[in-house]
């Protein structure tokens, strides 16, 4: 079935606590891949016990610093907009008049089985349904980048290591949060895994694809973002080589078919 949206075209979220991305932070990404902090050669029991006393209080301590000075400040615009598919391409149509089309991407398809495209998640426009497609743009903003470059270049490395991968970890926590509202807006929140950690492994109806990834690897489609969600309403801007402004920015399409997951083309 086709799910109706909550509204149509795009809506700002200038604040959004901090608290409430800290549960979607993945924290596995963050200390092991991140921050660096690797088991090696001590037993499980150990390295649990080496994270909640060494590592855990860097975060916590982190984090409220990042709250009480305003380093991290989590805004994003989100919306919905009605779409179909034509072969390997999604239309996208101005809610108010579906004989204009909006924007159209063109996705690359698998070259061996199953053979996915993005563009088959969503109905054809032979069917002559018109199914609803969501575009995200979040950020942390400006700031973090600033105050990480500021201890690098007073030689506090550890710091700008801890602040630069907490800023990469908090943009894709804010990303899933804006996600499961997005699910939610859509009456498809239902199927989501109850535990947070099991939401990183795509328990969730639908999948999020961010641009420059392996299902929709050209960088310069956000171009076609800005007419949809004008990113420039939270300071976000697109660089000539098509990278995000501020750093710790993500773009994405969401769809909302139970049988859309992560792949690659190749």
């Amino acid at each position: 079935p086709l799910p109706k949206p909550p509204f149509w075209g795009s809506r700002v979220v200038e604040r959004i606590p901090l608290s409430a991305i800290v549960p979607y932070l993945n924290e596995k990404m963050l200390f092991n891949v991140q921050w660096q902090y690797q088991r090696g050669p001590r037993g499980p029991e150990e390295f649990a016990s080496f994270i909640d006393t060494e590592v855990r209080p860097i975060f916590r301590e982190l984090m409220q610093r990042c709250e009480q000075d305003k380093i991290i400040n989590p805004q994003a615009i989100y919306g919905y907009w009605p779409a179909q598919a034509d072969e390997n391409a999604l239309i996208v149509y101005h809610p108010d008049d579906l004989n204009r089309q909006f924007a159209r991407f063109e996705f690359p398809r698998q070259y061996k089985e199953p053979y996915w495209c993005i563009s088959d998640f969503f109905r054809p426009v032979t069917s002559g349904e018109m199914d609803v497609v969501a575009f995200s743009v979040v950020t942390v903003g400006q700031r973090i980048t600033e105050v990480a470059h500021e201890w690098l270049s007073a030689d506090r490395y550890r710091d700008y290591l801890h602040l630069h991968g907490l800023g990469v970890e908090s943009a894709e926590a804010l990303a899933e949060y804006l996600h499961k509202q997005i699910r939610g807006g859509l009456g498809i929140a239902d199927q989501d895994a109850r535990e947070i950690p099991r939401l990183f492994q795509q328990k969730y109806q639908g999948s999020r694809y961010s641009f420059g990834y392996p299902a929709c690897p050209r960088l310069e489609d956000q171009v076609k973002l800005w007419p949809l969600l004008d990113p420039e309403r939270i300071g976000v801007s697109l660089t000539e080589s098509f990278h995000l402004e501020p750093e710790q920015t993500t773009t994405a399409l969401i769809c909302h078919h139970p049988e859309a997951k992560y792949f690659n083309v190749r």
